[in-house]
C-alpha cells in the first residue's frame, strides 16, 4: 500500500473509533483518490456512510469491496449491519452466516446476528447467538446488554437483570445498558430503583434521548407529571423527536393542562403521522386530532413496527368444540372501569352456548374486590402475566378458542402480539380501546351504527359488528349508593345552576375551555363542578379560566370517591354534565346518565368523539347532542336559563332508564353473543369476515 494512503487510512480509523466519521470522511475520500481499489478503505468509506444513516450508499461501497475481496467476513459483517438497519432481517442473516464462515471466531457478528433474530422475534434462537458471543468474547459488554434485551422480551426479567448488571460491570460507562436496565426495572414495576437506572445512563451520556423518554415513562407510572414534563422536553430536544416522545410530552401537556405549543406541536405531529414516522401511540391521538383516518394510520404504523403478523400454522376452520369458546384477553381484570362494566355480562353468557374464558395479563391487588367476583364469572381463569406472547398463543391454540377478544387494544399493558400469532380462527376489538386497531389479523370491532357510519368504514382495519343500540355494556349491579349527600357537603352552592365534567385531564383542551368559559359568563348565577385530577392540573387550570375571565370562585373541584356507588350518587347533585371533544366521556359519560344526570356532548367524526352520542340515542335523549361549537355553547346556556326545560329532560331521562336499552345488559349480551355466534357460523362456512348487522 501507498505510505500516504496507509497514513491517511489509520488517521481515518482512529477516528471511526472515537466515534467521529464526518473526520473519517474527507480522509478515506483522499485514500480512495490514490487507491481507488483499497478494500480497507472502501469497507470504511461503507462504514462512515451507514454511521450517517446513508445506508443504500453505503451498502454499494461494501459490495464494491466484496468484489476485490469475495471472503472477507468484516464486509459480510458491515453488510449485515447496514440491511438490519434497513430492517431486511432475512437479507441481514445470509450476510452474518457469510461473515461467520470466514470469520468463524468474530463475536461481533454472532451477537448482531442475534439483534437481527430478535427483531424477527426469534428470540430463542437469539438467545442461543449471544451466548455463543459471549462464549468467544467473555469481556464483550455489548453481548450482555443485547443478551439482557432478549431475556426481557422472554419474560425472563430478573435474568435480563442479571445481563444488565454485567454488562455493567465490564464498562461501567455503558450508557445504554443502564437504560435498558432502567426498562426492565419499569416493566417489573419497580419504578424508583428504574430511575434511578436511568439517571445513571443520562449521567454518562447526556444526549441519551432514550433514557430521557423512559425516564419520563417511570415518572408518569408515579404520577409524577411535572418531572415527566422536563424529561420529555428533553427528550425531544436531544433527538428529532424520538419515538413517541413529542406524542407522550403532548399527552403529559393534556394531562396537566400546560397547552403552552401545543398547537403547534400538534401540526408536527399530524405531518409526521401522515408520513408513517412513530410520533404517538394511538391512544394518546384520540384526544388531540378528531379524525379516523389519522388514527388508522397512526394505529397502522405501530401495529407495521412493533406487532407485525406472525406467520403461524392455521387452525382448522372447523371446531370439534360442543360449544363455542370465547376468550376474553384484558390487563384490567380487577377494580377498572372495563371490569365495572363487563362482569356481569361475563356472568350473564349463556353457558349451553358459550365455553368463557379469562386471560388476565395483569396480576391484582389481593383485596381486589372486582378480582374475586371476575375469578367466579368464568369457566376458565388463566393468570398469563409473566408468559410471553408466544406462550400464550400456544396456549389458546390448545384449548381451541374459537373466538379471541381484545379488552386492551392500544391502551397500558395491552398485549397485541399474542394476536400477531392468529391464535384464534376469529379475533375481535371489542370495548377497551375506542378505534381501530390497525392490524388485519383481527377480524372484527364491535360499535354501533352511531360511532362508526358507513362513510367511515374504510378508516377501520376490522369489519364492523353493528349491535342494535349502544356497543357500551354496563353491569346493573353498579347502583347508586342511599346515602343522602347534600351539595353543602362538597362545597356546592344550593342557588346556582351547577354544570360538571368528571372526565380525566388529558381530555380537556383550550377549545373545550374557551366554550366553558363563554357558557360561564353567559350564565353569571353558575359554577363549574370538575374532576381535580391532579395539582398541577387544577392550579393550571384555573390560571387558563382566568385569562378567559372566568374568576377562580366559579370552578370547584371534586375529590375522587373510592366507593363508586358514592360517586354516582353524588353526581345526582349537578344539574348539566358538559361533554369533551375530540374525545368524549365514555364510562363517565354512562355514569351520568345511570345517576340521572344529563350529559351534553358534542359529536364529532372519530370512535372516541361520538360515544356519548351513541349512548344518548340508545336511551332516547337526541336533544343532547350537538355538532358545533356554537351549538353546543348555545344549548348550555339556554337549558341553565330555562330550568323548566332541563327538569322535562331529566324527567325523560329517568322514565328511559328503566325502560330503553342503554341499561338492559340481558338483551345487550343477547346480541352480543348473536354477533358473535354469526361471526363463528361464517368462519365455520369458510367465509371471510364481512361487516354483521344485529338486528
Amino acid at each position: 500500500m501507498n505510505s500516504q494512503a496507509l497514513f491517511l487510512l489509520n488517521q481515518a480509523l482512529q477516528y471511526l473509533r472515537n466515534g467521529n466519521p464526518n473526520s473519517a470522511e474527507p480522509l478515506l475520500k483522499q485514500t480512495l483518490r490514490i487507491e481507488p481499489k483499497n478494500v480497507d478503505a472502501l469497507r470504511l468509506f461503507g462504514v462512515v456512510l451507514a454511521q450517517k444513516d446513508h445506508y443504500i450508499e453505503a451498502l454499494s461501497y461494501f459490495k464494491k469491496a466484496l468484489k476485490l475481496d469475495p471472503k472477507n467476513g468484516l464486509i459480510f459483517s458491515n453488510i449485515g449491519n447496514t440491511l438490519q438497519k434497513l430492517k431486511h432481517y432475512d437479507e441481514a442473516l445470509l450476510a452474518y452466516d457469510d461473515a461467520i464462515t470466514f470469520l468463524p471466531n468474530y463475536a461481533e457478528a454472532y451477537s448482531n446476528r442475534g439483534n437481527t433474530l430478535h427483531e424477527l422475534k426469534r428470540y430463542e434462537e437469539a438467545l442461543s447467538a449471544h451466548h455463543q458471543a459471549i462464549a468467544l468474547q467473555p469481556d464483550y459488554a455489548e453481548a450482555y446488554s443485547n443478551l439482557g434485551n432478549t431475556l426481557q422480551k422472554l419474560k425472563r426479567h430478573n435474568e435480563a437483570l442479571i445481563a444488565y448488571g454485567n454488562a455493567i460491570s465490564l464498562n461501567p460507562r455503558f450508557s445504554e445498558a443502564w437504560c435498558n436496565k432502567g426498562f426492565t426495572l419499569s416493566e417489573l414495576k419497580h419504578y424508583d430503583e428504574a430511575l434511578a437506572a436511568y439517571d445513571e445512563a443520562i449521567k454518562l451520556d447526556h444526549n441519551n434521548a432514550e433514557a430521557y423518554n423512559n425516564r419520563g415513562n417511570a415518572l408518569h407510572e408515579l404520577k409524577r407529571y411535572e418531572e415527566e414534563l422536563t424529561a420529555l422536553e428533553t427528550a425531544v430536544k436531544l433527538k428529532d423527536y424520538y419515538d413517541y416522545s413529542l406524542g407522550n410530552l403532548i399527552h403529559t401537556k393534556m394531562l396537566l393542562a400546560h397547552w403552552d405549543e401545543v398547537e403547534n406541536e400538534i401540526k408536527i405531529l399530524t405531518q409526521k403521522i401522515i408520513l408513517g414516522e412513530r410520533v404517538i401511540s394511538p391512544f394518546g391521538l384520540l384526544s388531540v386530532i378528531d379524525s379516523p383516518a389519522l388514527h388508522l394510520k397512526c394505529a397502522e404504523t405501530l401495529i407495521n413496527h412493533n406487532h407485525p403478523e406472525i406467520y403461524s400454522p392455521q387452525r382448522a376452520i372447523k371446531s370439534q368444540n360442543d360449544r363455542i369458546r370465547i376468550a376474553y384477553f384484558s390487563a384490567d381484570f380487577k377494580n377498572h372501569p372495563v371490569a365495572f362494566l363487563t362482569a356481569e355480562l361475563f356472568e350473564m353468557h349463556d353457558r349451553t352456548l358459550f365455553e368463557v374464558f379469562a386471560f388476565s395479563l395483569q396480576s391484582a391487588n389481593v383485596q381486589d374486590y372486582m378480582r374475586e367476583r371476575l375469578l367466579n364469572s368464568f369457566d376458565e381463569f388463566i393468570e398469563a402475566e409473566g408468559k410471553t406472547d408466544l406462550e400464550i398463543a400456544n396456549l389458546v391454540r390448545s384449548l381451541n378458542i374459537d373466538i379471541a377478544i381484545d379488552l386492551g387494544g392500544h391502551t397500558s399493558f395491552s398485549r397485541t402480539g399474542i394476536f400477531a400469532h392468529k391464535p384464534a380462527p376469529i379475533q375481535i376489538n371489542y370495548l377497551g380501546y375506542p378505534g381501530s386497531m390497525g392490524a388485519k389479523y383481527f377480524d372484527y370491532i364491535v360499535a354501533d351504527k352511531i360511532l362508526i357510519p358507513e362513510r367511515n368504514q374504510n378508516y377501520y382495519s376490522e369489519k364492523v359488528i353493528y349491535l342494535p343500540n349502544s356497543y357500551m355494556v354496563d353491569d346493573s349491579s353498579r347502583i347508586m349508593s342511599e346515602k343522602k349527600f347534600t351539595r353543602e357537603e362538597f362545597n356546592l352552592p344550593n342557588n346556582k345552576t351547577v354544570f360538571c365534567c368528571f372526565n380525566n385531564s388529558y381530555k380537556f383542551n383550550l377549545g373545550v375551555l374557551r366554550s366553558w368559559a363563554n357558557i360561564l359568563l353567559k350564565v353569571p348565577n353558575s359554577i363549574l363542578w370538575i374532576s381535580e385530577n391532579n395539582q398541577s392540573f387544577k392550579k393550571n387550570l384555573l390560571t387558563e379560566f382566568q385569562k378567559l375571565g372566568v374568576g377562580q370562585n366559579r370552578i370547584i373541584f371534586a375529590n375522587r370517591m373510592d366507593a363508586m356507588e358514592d360517586h354516582l350518587n353524588r353526581c345526582q347533585l349537578a344539574d348539566l354534565f358538559l361533554d369533551t371533544w375530540p374525545y368524549n366521556a365514555h364510562t363517565t359519560a354512562l355514569d351520568a346518565l345511570k345517576s340521572n344526570l344529563p350529559i351534553l356532548t358534542l359529536s364529532g367524526e372519530s370512535f372516541a368523539s361520538r360515544v356519548t352520542e351513541s349512548l344518548l340515542q340508545a336511551i332516547e335523549l337526541p336533544d343532547l347532542i350537538t355538532r358545533s361549537r356554537e351549538e353546543y355553547e348555545s344549548l348550555a346556556i339556554e337549558l341553565a336559563l330555562n330550568p323548566e326545560k332541563l327538569q322535562i329532560i331529566k324527567n325523560k331521562l329517568i322514565e328511559n332508564r328503566k325502560s330503553k336499552p342503554l341499561f338492559n345488559t340481558q338483551l345487550y349480551t343477547k346480541h352480543l353473543e348473536e354477533a358473535f355466534r354469526q361471526s363463528y357460523q361464517r368462519c365455520q362456512d369458510g367465509l371471510k369476515p364481512t361487516h354483521i348487522y344485529i338486528n
